[in-house]
């Protein structure tokens, strides 16, 4: 077997079962990588440098393909489901023989990183493909270790990431021929039949969110940014909410874009890069996200390019709408060198609330907040057979249902203690619809939501006047700066006052009934602080 990189760790690959293997290329940088993967045909390079890769039939993540393995030692502390499927050891096993058996022979890329910026709570990864461009991907996500440090690295946790691999469902007991596998006793990833490189990170991330809020740390998805005076702000929000863009402000740091932990010392960035959406980037709204897709080193994921002119045609959704681009945090100009930052003083849940009936800013209590974050809403416009669109509300506990091996109140439970410890503020902002629902009104202005935004992180609305909103008991703001009054009230912002009462009174319906499942996981606060369809609600005139 023939090795050959920068650093090669004593770790080596036999530890994993691995044997009688190809060529194995250790920790190359994305030159190295670059090279291998256009020798292997694997893509193309487009104009500026980047890479760009198809992924076939799997442009997303395959949620009903992933496990975690029904385990002794973790079972109890797992909550099965919809999200969290399990398999059996004796399968789990199944399929990594059959990985063994497919990397026979065959040339592999390592990657040696960690997660984690908190050197007390990162972890050690190790990450073995089979394309050169996946493992530039890795390489991008995670963060790279001192060279001093590969030579002995000893990984806590393994991916094995083979896409050409199909599993046979009637024989390895899968859904499909796509499988990800995560075993917490084996300390092992396995994922085959799909090419789309986010389940490499998503994975990880999931490994994180079970491991750490047994040492205090709560794990989130979030974006998080600092001030120049060292305040952070952190941003839960689902896609197509802002999360990205408006954590993206030039006058502060950015410290991550997706995965953070918030420990005893404050928050810290789970990635060393950045995984965004770039279908219809526009250069003059998202500057730097857009100057990534013209760097070296970037990888573009069914991304449209020309071929004669190696153009890329950042608004062709011909393969999905789900585009990505992948770079190393340190292409944005005003990100953190650390990944990391103080306690957060202000919490930002955001929301894309399609019916337009959300105010586009409120202050949260504590127990609002806990409520909001296993409520996880936003809106979305989806089309009906007949051409008709309409919003079609969406919940993810946490913000990230599909990523969280623990209940969703366990994260919750964190982030009051968090909150009431440090004193967080908590703000609930909608960028969805005012002035009607989607079809009749129109998307909050961006410059209302910044304006907004920048009043609650500076300090401006910690004593404004607040009204409460009768259907949703949320407080906001009665004025700030030059935004219409009409705007942060969302029912003066109707003219038909009662279409508006019938909106709101829906979507109380859709909250009570998303939270039932929680009823019994929360305090009697939180309880209180659910919104309810049943209540007396008098709109105001």
């Amino acid at each position: 077997m023939l090795q050959s990189g920068p650093v090669v760790s004593r770790v080596g690959l036999e530890t994993h079962g691995l044997k009688n293997l190809g060529a194995v290329h250790w920790n190359l940088d994305a030159a190295g990588l670059y090279e291998h993967a256009i020798r292997r045909q694997e893509g193309k390079i487009a104009k500026g440098g980047a890479f760009v890769a198809l992924t076939g039939e799997h442009t997303g993540r395959s949620p009903q393909d992933r496990f975690i393995v029904e385990e002794e030692s973790t079972k109890n502390e797992i909550d099965w489901g919809d999200v969290n499927r399990p398999v059996s050891p004796e399968v789990f096993d199944r399929l990594y023989q059959k990985v063994r058996a497919y990397f026979q022979g065959t040339e592999l890329f390592v990657q040696d990183c960690y997660a984690g910026s908190d050197p007390r709570f990162r972890l050690p990864v190790r990450v073995v493909t089979e394309n050169a461009w996946h493992n530039l991907f890795a390489r991008n996500m995670f963060i790279q270790p001192q060279k001093d440090e590969l030579r002995d690295f000893a990984p806590d946790f393994t991916v094995l990431h083979a896409p050409g691999l199909q599993a046979d469902p009637e024989v390895d007991g899968t859904r499909s021929e796509v499988f990800v596998v995560v075993s917490f006793e084996r300390k092992m990833v396995i994922i085959g039949g799909t090419w789309y490189a986010g389940e490499i990170k998503k994975s990880i991330f999931s490994v994180l969110n079970h491991i750490l809020p047994a040492k205090g740390v709560m794990p989130m998805h979030c974006s998080a940014n600092m001030g120049k005076d060292g305040d952070t702000a952190i941003f839960f929000g689902l896609s197509g909410t802002g999360k990205t863009t408006l954590s993206a402000d030039a006058s502060r740091t950015l410290i991550g874009d997706d995965e953070h932990g918030w420990g005893e010392d404050g928050v810290f960035n789970f990635e060393g890069g950045c995984y965004a959406k770039v279908i219809k980037l526009s250069k003059e709204a998202e500057p730097e996200i857009y100057a990534t897709t013209e760097t070296f080193g970037t990888v573009l994921e069914n991304v449209v390019m020309n071929k004669q002119s190696r153009q890329l045609d950042l608004d062709d959704a011909r393969h999905t709408e789900n585009t990505r681009s992948s770079y190393p945090i340190e292409f944005i100009p005003n990100a953190s060198e650390n990944g990391r930052g103080g306690h957060p003083k202000n919490i930002i849940m955001l929301t894309c609330d399609a019916f337009g009936v959300l105010p586009p800013i409120a202050k949260l209590t504590s127990a609002q907040a806990m409520y909001h974050f296993l409520s996880g809403y936003t809106a979305k416009v989806a089309g009906t057979e007949k051409g008709v669109k309409e919003p079609t509300a969406a919940f993810s506990a946490c913000f990230g249902a599909p990523f969280m091996p623990r209940h969703p109140s366990v994260y919750a439970k964190l982030l009051g203690e968090l909150m009431e410890k440090h004193q967080a503020n908590c703000w609930l902002v909608n960028t969805g619809w005012s002035g009607g629902a989607y079809g009749v009104g129109s998307r909050m202005k961006i410059g209302y939501t910044r304006g907004l935004l920048n009043a609650a992180l500076n300090g401006e609305l910690t004593n404004a006047d607040f009204a409460t909103d009768p259907y949703f008991g949320l407080a906001y703001p009665t004025a700030c700066g030059d935004i219409p009054a009409e705007v942060l009230n969302p029912r003066d912002s109707w003219s038909d006052k009662a279409a508006y009462d019938k909106a709101a009174a829906n979507l109380t319906g859709l909250f009570e009934k998303n939270f039932t499942k929680f009823e019994e996981h929360v305090d009697g606060d939180v309880r209180d602080a659910a919104i309810r369809s049943n209540a007396e609600v008098k709109a105001a005139e």
